[in-house]
Formats: structure tokens, sequence, C-alpha cells
């Protein structure tokens, strides 16, 4: 069997190799940079996610004796509850976060 023998390289040679190394080695840490960069970006929204679901809320909402619940209806950032009080009607709306009155309606009709 023949070996083949590699020359040594020029200095010209040589030189542009050390200089493709260096363009690589920047590259390469280039690109980790940009993936560590990514990685971290997608962990803290992941992870800054967790709390921020709303915590449920309970309340009471006192109607007059009689009254009755005929609907209620989603609009936007509020709840809309229609009320039958003694045969009038009244609509309240509440903050749909907070569930706080933002206002009350009151419908009657003329004698």
């Amino acid at each position: 069997m023949t070996d083949t023998a590699t020359p040594e390289p020029t200095p010209e040679q040589a030189a542009l190799f050390a200089r493709v190394r260096r363009m690589m080695l920047i590259a390469g840490l280039t690109t980790t940079l940009a993936v560590a960069a990514v990685l971290i970006a997608i962990g803290y929204k992941l992870f800054r996610a967790e709390g921020s679901a709303p915590a449920a809320a309970e309340h009471t909402l006192r109607l007059p004796k009689g009254a009755r619940v005929v609907s209620t209806a989603s609009a936007g950032d509020y709840v809309v509850v229609t009320l039958d009080i003694g045969g009038a009607t009244e609509l309240r709306t509440f903050d749909a976060k907070t569930l706080k009155p933002t206002g009350r309606l009151t419908f009657a009709s003329e004698p």
C-alpha cells in the first residue's frame, strides 16, 4: 500500500486556515449566544405566565324582595344583569375583572 503524504501548508495557506478557524469560532459563538437568548426568553415567558391567572372570585349580590334575574350577559369588560323588580326592568352592570358595580339603569312605564 502506498501512503499519501500531505504536504506542509505554505505560510499563506496557514494564515488562511487560521483566519477561517477564527471566523468559524466567531460564527459558532454568535449562534450559541442567539440560541441561548431565545431559550431564556421562552423560559421567562413560561415562568412569568404562571402567576398571571386571575384568582377565582365569589361575590353575593343582594336583590330586593320579589326581584328575579331575567338574564345575564357579558359585553366587553362588563357583565350585565337584567332584573325584574315588581314589574319594572332594571339593568345592573359590573366590571368583569373586579365584579364591582359600575352602573344601574331602571326602566319604568309612564302612568
